[in-house]
């Protein structure tokens, strides 16, 4: 990689930072990460993005939900043979964007208002509703719009319509000026609209179910006098998940668990069950159990380094 690289990286990792958007580094020619707990340790601050990008030519990941950021994205096909399913085959839908757009035709056809014109790809131009949009390599686009208000929207796949995925809270994309190894063209701003709200009638589809009622977390433990410190100490940090507020619960779970991490690797909780209440509370909460799980696996590495034990 070259001097010249690094430096349109950097730049256009500042780019994004001062529109507000929490940047973290990926893997150079890649999509994944190339830190742990990056959610938590995205951020806008100039100093600290010039350092890391000093490092190495990163990619820039831009977590979505503490930028206030719902990013649609919109997929093309694989192959000839990845057609729509039934529910999409008509006239004019060939890939994600012309689900979104039959979608927004549907609920709202005045609020389509201008389209833009982006980009030729495959001989064809691609009419996209007015927004902020990122071209991605494979010939999609990431359509970014402000996450609503009191409701925090979580990522998806396919609960829009074919080949449209959602990227909210817990997830992030890759940013304009990454480009991935064994693709000729980066990701690249095609429209650089100020970023929108998401539309009402596009919040009401994303809207999660209703968590169920709570249940209580049983948390067997000897009833003698470190018994019940050690309850104590499971009951607080559980609380601590089921209390926090929206945007903060991934964090309190880590921080969760590096506390009980400690006390496993102290010899006090083992490993498995202090995983499971916290898997559970965390599902209570809302998340993910594939993400509540890659958090707390990460806070209990992380609360190895300190065991802590019962005071005798």
């Amino acid at each position: 990689m070259t001097h010249d690289h690094n430096s349109a990286l950097l730049t256009a990792a500042l780019d994004a930072a001062r529109r507000g958007w929490h940047v973290f580094p990926l893997i150079p020619g890649d999509k994944r990460p190339a830190i742990r707990n990056w959610e938590e340790r995205a951020t806008t601050d100039a100093e600290r993005i010039a350092r890391c990008w000093s490092h190495a030519p990163y990619n820039i990941g831009v977590a979505t939900g503490p930028s206030g950021l719902v990013v649609v994205d919109l997929d093309t096909p694989k192959n000839p043979e990845d057609l729509p399913p039934a529910e999409w085959s008509r006239p004019g839908i060939r890939n994600g964007l012309g689900v979104l757009l039959a979608l927004w035709e549907r609920h709202d056809a005045d609020g389509l208002g201008q389209l833009v014109m982006c980009e030729p790809f495959d001989g064809y131009c691609e009419m996209a509703p007015a927004a902020h949009i990122v071209k991605t390599p494979s010939g999609g686009m990431h359509l970014y719009s402000g996450a609503p208000d009191g409701t925090e929207l979580r990522n998806t796949a396919g609960k829009l319509g074919w080949k449209i995925d959602t990227r909210a809270h817990g997830g992030y994309v890759v940013a304009a000026g990454s480009t991935i190894t064994g693709r000729p063209a980066p990701y690249t701003t095609v429209h650089d609209a100020p970023v929108a709200p998401l539309p009402g009638w596009m919040t009401d589809l994303l809207r999660p179910a209703p968590l169920p009622p709570q249940q209580p977390i049983t948390v067997a433990l000897a009833s003698d006098r470190r018994g019940k410190w050690l309850r104590g100490a499971v009951d607080a940090e559980l609380k601590r998940v089921t209390g926090a507020p929206k945007g903060g619960r991934n964090k309190a779970l880590y921080i969760a668990s590096i506390a009980l991490g400690q006390l496993v690797a102290g010899g006090e909780l083992g490993t498995g069950e202090v995983t499971a209440w916290l898997t559970d509370v965390a599902r209570q909460a809302g998340q993910s159990e594939r993400e509540a799980q890659r958090t707390i696996a990460s806070g209990l590495r992380a609360g190895a380094n300190r065991p802590r034990q019962v005071a005798a």
